[in-house]
């Protein structure tokens, strides 16, 4: 989105006051107003509709074209408009069908920024081939996203549904539903992971989704996993394209713009990989204790100073040669260097139940689901750092949480271990998960004791899993790339691959997975891949 994009880039570099200044007149120069109606029960004045309250007023006092009106739901309008949760948020129900139940707290800020400027302008910004997708939908439908204010994955996803929304107002409605605000409904959906969307009660997206895949998946009414482009992309021919979005492809990025590349990071899930939806970092040089979202805005907001990011974009394949071919999910890239900083992905545990269960009490981010479990009781399998970091958090959120451990001693650093400890969190050792039970969501998980041979029924009502990475490595492998005994990518000294012209880095490349290091090793690579595109490696070896 054009205006989003331009606050996103210039916020960090202005002041506080400079950026609300921008903000409104980007509201003021938007054709349509923006009218926000909340409903609430008679009698009721939660938290929530509190928040709403101070959320609007700033937006108000920001732009005239914003107005708000409150309501019970008893009232006339409330039955036009069939709101039947309290609070819900309506905005511009004359004009669109986009309604909030909850408050758009935390994360959930951002999405509800851009859904004004979407409606304030009065159209989507969607591209070509998403649009073409949606103008095949020729029946009624009703999306609800599922979403928490922790999650940096909810955004991408209610964002595309607002979108689709605006684009087809006759046939596209939109509800975005805080879990915290109501579980009830949340339990009703089996929506025990987000972001979840459903259209007519149909699942048919889990985890953020690229526009095209969230408007394929809404056309087919089933969940899809690629968009093939109906003709071809657009065109873009540069020095360098980076695969993956982590601290290693960031980091790469700035160095190879600074010294003389045209590059591009190109990153198909959320930005910072890992990094996003880690608690807290306490290793990072120069911050002592830093959220791992706030981390990561920080080096997105550095990147885009330098190199330009293609955000919910997928690889999809690579041609070697001169120049090297890389084809997306949008368009087409021409380039003389590839570096892969695809990072690595949560290991499954491989059991009954795990994939069947996935969003339905089976979860691999604290951060994004733990706020579901409060008061809940739940363990997290694992005994490395991640585990005893994400079993930390989950005590924080006020969720009951028992650490389960294959092993009698735990990997994790002896600060953790000894927070663990502090922090009375029980451990089962010697015990793995052999079936995660449960009809609609999680119930039960049947434990193993591998040292008396015991097996045991444990109640629980979900299962966090933190056991280790996976290096994505599906395209290295595609083309050729020579990997490790244990699967990374294989690399010289230098982060060159045994293929000319591509060049890995961060935890794709295994070693120590810290933030620190993936960054360090990023920056090497950039620095090696302008010093061969100069004096060409290859070409030397043939001479």
């Amino acid at each position: 989105m054009e205006h989003s994009v331009d606050l996103d880039t210039q916020a960090g570099a202005q002041t506080q006051e400079d950026f609300m200044r921008q903000l409104s007149q980007t509201f003021e120069k938007l054709p349509y107003d923006i009218p926000i109606y909340m409903f609430i029960n008679q009698g009721e004045d939660d938290v929530f509709a509190q928040a709403n309250r101070q959320i609007v007023r700033a937006f108000r006092e920001l732009s005239s074209k914003i107005t708000f009106k409150e309501y019970f739901l008893d009232h006339e309008l409330a039955r036009k408009w069939n709101i039947e949760h309290s609070p819900t948020l309506l905005i511009a129900p004359e004009r669109v069908n986009i309604r909030w139940l909850g408050a758009p707290l935390g994360e959930e800020g951002k999405t509800f920024l851009e859904t004004l400027l979407f409606v304030g302008m009065g159209k989507s910004n969607l591209n070509e081939q998403t649009v073409k997708v949606l103008k095949k939908i020729d029946s009624p439908r009703n999306v609800k996203v599922f979403v928490s204010a922790t999650c940096p994955y909810c955004p991408q996803e209610a964002v595309n549904a607002v979108r689709a929304a605006i684009e087809m107002p006759e046939l596209i409605s939109v509800e975005i539903v805080d879990t915290q605000c109501e579980p009830e409904l949340a339990n009703q959906y089996s929506a025990h992971s987000v972001p979840q969307a459903f259209a007519n009660d149909i699942l048919i997206g889990q985890g953020a989704q690229t526009e095209e895949v969230f408007a394929l998946s809404l056309q087919k009414m089933e969940p899809q996993t690629i968009f093939i482009p109906e003709s071809d992309a657009e065109l873009v021919e540069n020095d360098l394209v980076i695969v993956g979005g982590g601290p290693a492809g960031l980091t790469a990025g700035i160095y190879a713009v600074r010294s003389g590349l045209n590059a591009t990071v190109i990153e198909r899930d959320a930005l910072g990989g890992q990094v996003a939806t880690t608690p807290i970092v306490e290793n990072y040089p120069g911050f002592t204790q830093v959220g791992g979202k706030t981390l990561v805005d920080i080096l997105v907001s550095h990147a885009l100073e330098y190199v330009q990011i293609y955000p919910g974009e997928e690889v999809i394949d690579v041609e070697p040669g001169s120049p090297i071919i890389v084809q997306t999910s949008r368009r087409k890239f021409e380039t003389k260097a590839i570096l892969f900083a695809t990072g690595a992905r949560h290991r499954n545990l491989g059991v009954p139940g795990e994939s069947r269960l996935s969003g339905k009490g089976v979860s691999y981010c604290s951060t994004c689901d733990g706020p579901l479990f409060k008061g809940k009781k739940v363990i997290m399998v694992g005994g490395g750092s991640s585990a005893v970091t994400e079993a930390l958090h989950l005590v924080n959120m006020g969720v009951d949480v028992t650490l389960v451990h294959r092993q009698d001693k735990l990997r994790a650093q002896e600060v953790l271990t000894k927070q663990l400890s502090n922090a009375g969190i029980p451990v089962l050792w010697n015990t793995e998960v052999r079936e995660i039970l449960g009809k609609e969501r999680v119930q039960e998980v049947l434990l193993y004791n591998n040292q008396t041979n015991e097996e045991t029924n444990y109640k629980t009502d979900g299962v966090f899993i933190a056991i280790g990475y996976e290096p994505t490595v599906g395209l290295a492998n595609k083309l050729g790339i020579e990997l490790t005994e244990d699967g990374y990518i294989k690399h010289d000294e230098k982060h060159r691959t045994n293929i000319p012209g591509i060049y890995s880095a961060g935890d794709v490349e295994g070693g120590y997975k810290q933030i620190v290091t993936a960054s360090g090793q990023g920056s090497a690579a950039a620095l090696t891949i302008f010093e061969d595109l100069i004096h060409p490696y290859w070409l030397q070896q043939k001479s």
